[in-house]
C-alpha cells in the first residue's frame, strides 16, 4: 500500500515536471517575423516642349508628369509641382532637364527647344546726301557778345567743330555773313559786321581750312534774323553766318 502510493506520487511528480518542462520550452520560441514592407514605387516622369522649335523672341509650353516623386525641379525653372505647365521664352536653344526624386528613387526627362535666330535686318537705304545738306545739318554759326568781334569762349566748341566738318570736306567752299543787332549807325554796324567776319575766317584758318575757300561779306544791321527790339532778338543777330557756296 505504501509502495503504491509512492509510485503515483512520484508518476504524478514526473507529469507535472513534464508539463513545467514543455510550458518553459514552449514560452522560449520566438514568434516569426512580420512580412518585410513592399518597396517603394519608382518616379516616372515625362516633359515636353510645343512647340520645340521657335523663332528668336518667342514663347513655347513645357508641360510635365511625374508619378511617386515630392521633390520636382527644372533647370532654369526651379522647383515645381508633380505635374503641370509653364511658358517660356528661351534666347537660344535650350534643353530643359527636369529631376523627379521620391522613396523609391530618382527619374529624369529632357525636353529640347530649338531656337532659330532672328532674320537679319533689311539693309539700310542709303541715301545720298548732298554736301550742301550736310552743310546745313553740320556747320554752327558762331555769336557775338553786343558791341564786340572776339570769339567768346562758349563759341569755341562750335568753332572748332565747323573747322572739323570743313577739313573733312575740302570741296565744299562758303561765305561768313557779319551780322549785328539794330543799336548803332548803319556805318558803324557794316563795320562791325566785317570784323565779325573776318575774326570767324581768321580763326578757321588758324585750325587748318584754307582760306582761298572762304569769302566774308557784312550785312550789319540790314539783313535780321529776328526783328523784336529786345535783348533775346538781339543776340540772335549778333552773328557770323555760314553760307554755302561763294
Amino acid at each position: 500500500m505504501k509502495h503504491a502510493t509512492m509510485s503515483r506520487w512520484l508518476t504524478l511528480t514526473f507529469a507535472l515536471a513534464t508539463i513545467m518542462f514543455l510550458g518553459a520550452c514552449k514560452k522560449k520560441v520566438a514568434p516569426p517575423p512580420p512580412p518585410p514592407p513592399p518597396p517603394a514605387a519608382q518616379p516616372t516622369a515625362s516633359l515636353s516642349a510645343n512647340p520645340n522649335t521657335i523663332n528668336q523672341g518667342q514663347s513655347t509650353t513645357l508641360t510635365w508628369q511625374t508619378t511617386n516623386a515630392t521633390d520636382i525641379s527644372i533647370d532654369g525653372i526651379g522647383p515645381v509641382d508633380p505635374s503641370g505647365s509653364r511658358q517660356v521664352t528661351p534666347t537660344d536653344s535650350t534643353t530643359y532637364h527636369l529631376v523627379a526624386k521620391g522613396a523609391g528613387g530618382t527619374q529624369e526627362a529632357t525636353a529640347r527647344v530649338t531656337v532659330n535666330p532672328a532674320p537679319a535686318p533689311p539693309p539700310a537705304t542709303v541715301q545720298n546726301v548732298t554736301e550742301e545738306e550736310l552743310f546745313a545739318q553740320n556747320v554752327k554759326d558762331i555769336f557775338f557778345d553786343y558791341d564786340k568781334y572776339d570769339i567768346r569762349a562758349d563759341q569755341q566748341a562750335a568753332l572748332q567743330a565747323d573747322a572739323q566738318f570743313f577739313q573733312q570736306h575740302p570741296n565744299i567752299r562758303f561765305t561768313i555773313e557779319g551780322h549785328c543787332d539794330e543799336r548803332g549807325s548803319t556805318e558803324y554796324n557794316l563795320a562791325l559786321g566785317t570784323n565779325r567776319a573776318d575774326t570767324v575766317k581768321n580763326a578757321l584758318i588758324q585750325a587748318g581750312v584754307s582760306g582761298d575757300r572762304i569769302k566774308t561779306f557784312s550785312y550789319g544791321k540790314e539783313k535780321p534774323f529776328c526783328t523784336e527790339s529786345n535783348e533775346s532778338c538781339w543776340q540772335q543777330n549778333r552773328r557770323g553766318h555760314f553760307v554755302y557756296g561763294q
